[in-house]
């Protein structure tokens, strides 16, 4: 993790123009850039950019949340007027959709945009030059160019670690012992991300910004990317009181707003703090530095001539060895400063009285309560749901009489989930939609096994028979937030290909069947999508969210990136996005289809995704929950040779009378039956057949000894070969098929 590199090796790392000269106009350049910072990384990157680049792009930036007070307004006007006149383009980036996922203003978008815009008039109010300055809002730009801003975003999440991330919460004026949202891991990728994406040469922002900066900076390492953002980070102006490191908007009487009245500026000045002699921690004596000083080049107190008369200081240094002598009184000080920002407001007071849309503007921001929504405690009553608890949300249909045609219907979706959340509500569905939406998706990692394959075959086919609409998606981004085949999309991509070969040819009815690929969807509605992913993302603590982990293989216990963070809200804003009736996924992804549930209820909408978690097939041997492609041994894997799966069966683990635990007799429930309606036994000794019609028949005789391991392991490589044949027989005969299985047994499988 980075700490503060000010004099590490990165300085020595560049370079260029050190110990060489420059021109005399690059110094005056550089003197004048560099002046906006209290600290420069690094200042021989900067002089190296200005003496190549004549008009270096320089990112600035707010969020939109609540009145302006000075520190933001006269700070970042003197700054953008010093950068541009040494030449620098200045593009200000209106951070709309970080105060939303920072819950600014109760995360309301509406009254986000209008603080948004009553900056904007301040600033031209105040005499901000606009030339070469380009005002920015976020949600547009990023909307405008998603394919480009999200893919990085995504790069960024899974290149850094969770504990990293949280090491940026101060940029948010949070700490990252604090409860957490979501959302807050979003915004710092996102920040970063934007650095990038306006292709900044400088960043130019307060000392509390420095974390997500630097974060920039590495990432540019990581990814052998030219051209680092140099990093200017200005000096934070603190409150009006004693121990405040900042002007805080949720208390008025910390700070001076840039429209307060002459009175209000001069009452809040005479009770700053401001012991006399004392220089270090005066805030007064800071606003004199930060904002007079720049803005007028000296500074007057006036007073009686016993008193000293009036003096005119040019420097710092100079006011501060005066007052600290005790030759300069506090209230001269104080007198003194209150009549400067009080010509320098002027002009905006009048703007905001005499301008109709900034005085409209400026009636609505104060009607605005400055908030911060405190994320609530995860929902354990939506998570404890059962597939027995009666839905007390939409049961419509609950006690009425189904016509027969639903209840057939009903039968034959119901029986895909081995838990379905709720009954009462598919029925209702079925009832009112003939054709509801599915989603059904997966992470294209790997070659495909038995699980993925032919138990989907079969559940797509029994939602189609009911006359169900599935889309399949296909998770590619997914696969590379969790880091699979190396994150490498185009790896990932043929993966996913090879995965509709498969289900072509194993006998999947296409017919009201999509597969989507995520990439593509998103990106085609990047407008819909990601605003969903923030609000579910600051909706919910991260808490709530780590628990989710399961859904990607993973424990809350593990050493997580923020892209683990980011893929369960996107999977939850899946479902609305694909505007899903029903969730048709294994039980490992029960968390974040609880969390849709959840988000449902808590915007109040309406028609809840139906979950149906159906079962997970176990692994070969003994103890293996799932099946696992990095262990062969595991896994019967779609175009096994018959020889394979014979060996694979026989190796498997079948202790006798034992049902429970029993890979092969969990096959032949969840595979053969469904797949054949019925499972034929040849027993050796007696040379008699028995077919099977039920799981249970054959779990008693298997139990009772009358059905040995060998003959039901015997029965298994048979019906499992039959089914595996066509897909055997197109992976051969196919060429395009072919050359897509070739690449992917080439694949390691990595994460």
């Amino acid at each position: 993790m980075m700490t503060n590199k000010f004099a590490s090796s990165e300085m020595e790392a560049s370079s260029l123009v050190s110990g060489s000269q420059i021109s005399e106009d690059v110094e005056k350049r550089y003197n004048v850039v560099r002046s906006v910072a209290e600290q420069c990384v690094h200042d021989d990157e900067l002089k190296d950019l200005l003496a190549k680049k004549a008009a270096p792009v320089c990112y600035d930036g707010f969020e939109p949340s609540g009145r302006m007070h000075i520190a933001q307004g006269l700070m970042k006007i003197i700054n953008v007027k010093k950068l541009t006149s040494a030449g620098c383009r200045v593009k200000i980036w209106i951070a709309d959709w970080f105060a939303f996922m920072n819950n600014k203003l109760g995360g309301d978008l509406k009254k986000i945009r209008v603080v948004g815009e009553y900056y904007k008039e301040i600033f031209q109010a105040a005499g901000m030059n606009n030339e070469n300055v380009e005002f920015l809002w976020s949600s547009d730009e990023i909307n405008a160019r998603g394919e480009e801003y999200w893919p990085l975003v995504m790069d960024i999440a899974c290149r850094n670690s969770l504990a990293r991330i949280k090491g940026c919460m101060p940029i948010m004026g949070l700490s990252e012992t604090e409860e957490l949202c979501a959302s807050h891991i979003l915004y710092v990728c996102m920040q970063c991300a934007d650095t990038l994406f306006l292709e900044a040469d400088i960043c130019q922002l307060g000392m509390d910004q420095q974390t997500v900066n630097l974060l920039a900076r590495d990432y540019c390492d990581d990814t052998k990317r030219g051209n680092k953002p140099v990093i200017l980070s200005h000096y934070m102006l603190p409150g009006l009181q004693q121990g405040q490191k900042k002007m805080s908007k949720s208390d008025p009487s910390s700070a001076i707003f840039m429209e307060d009245e002459e009175a209000e500026v001069n009452v809040k000045i005479k009770k700053a703090y401001c012991p006399p002699d004392l220089v270090e921690g005066n805030p007064c004596l800071e606003y004199v530095k930060y904002i007079i000083l720049p803005w007028f080049s000296e500074f007057t107190i006036e007073r009686d001539e016993k008193y000293g008369g009036n003096k005119t200081f040019k420097s710092f240094e100079d006011i501060a060895a005066d007052y600290e002598s005790g030759e300069m009184h506090p209230k001269d000080l104080k007198d003194a400063l209150s009549k400067a920002l009080n010509k320098i407001l002027q002009p905006v007071r009048d703007h905001f009285k005499t301008n109709n849309r900034a005085k409209n503007l400026l009636k609505q921001v104060k009607g605005y309560k400055v908030t911060r929504v405190i994320p609530t405690a995860p929902s354990t009553e939506m998570e404890s749901l059962s597939a027995n608890t009666p839905s007390t949300v939409s049961s419509s249909a609950a006690g009425l009489q189904m016509s027969e045609e639903v209840e057939k219907k009903y039968q034959i979706v119901r029986s895909i989930g081995e838990e379905c959340i709720q009954e009462d509500e598919l029925k209702n569905l079925l009832a009112k939609k003939p054709a509801p939406i599915c989603y059904d998706g997966f992470e294209p990692s790997g070659r495909m096994h038995i699980a993925q394959g032919v138990m989907k075959v079969t559940n797509v086919n029994k939602l189609t028979s009911a006359g169900c609409q599935v889309k399949i998606w296909i998770a590619d981004w997914f696969a590379q937030l969790n880091n699979k085949l190396g994150g490498d999309l185009e790896r990932i991509r043929v993966v996913g290909e090879y995965f509709k070969e498969i289900w072509q040819a194993g006998g999947m009815n296409n017919d009201k069947v999509a597969f989507l690929w995520a990439s593509d969807e998103i990106n085609g509605k990047g407008n819909k999508y990601w605003p969903l992913v923030m609000d579910i993302a600051r909706r919910n603590n991260l808490r709530r969210i780590l628990r989710c982990g399961q859904i990607m293989g993973r424990s809350e216990t593990e050493v997580l990136s923020a892209a683990q963070i980011l893929y369960p809200c996107m999977q939850c804003a899946d479902i609305f996005l694909l505007e899903a009736d029903i969730c048709q996924l294994g039980m490992d992804q029960r968390k974040v289809n609880m969390l849709a549930r959840e988000y449902c209820a808590d915007i109040k909408r309406k028609n809840k995704p139906i979950i149906l978690s159906h079962h997970m097939l176990p692994g070969l041997q003994q103890g293996q929950e799932k099946m696992s492609k990095s262990d062969p041994s595991s896994a019967i894997f779609m175009e096994d040779e018959e020889a394979d799966v014979n060996e694979k069966i026989n190796k498997a683990y079948c202790p006798p009378r034992t049902v429970e635990g029993n890979p092969c007799l969990e096959y032949i429930k969840y595979i053969v039956l469904p797949r054949f309606n019925e499972f034929t036994v040849e027993n050796e000794k007696n040379g008699c057949n028995k077919t099977f019609k039920s799981f249970e028949d054959i779990a008693a005789d298997y139990e009772s000894g009358e059905l040995q391991p060998e003959d039901l392991k015997k029965a298994l490589m048979k019906a499992l070969n039959i089914t595996l044949q066509p897909v055997r027989d197109h992976f051969k005969t196919n060429e395009r098929a072919k050359n897509l299985l070739e690449q992917v047994k080439a694949f390691r499988v990595t994460r």
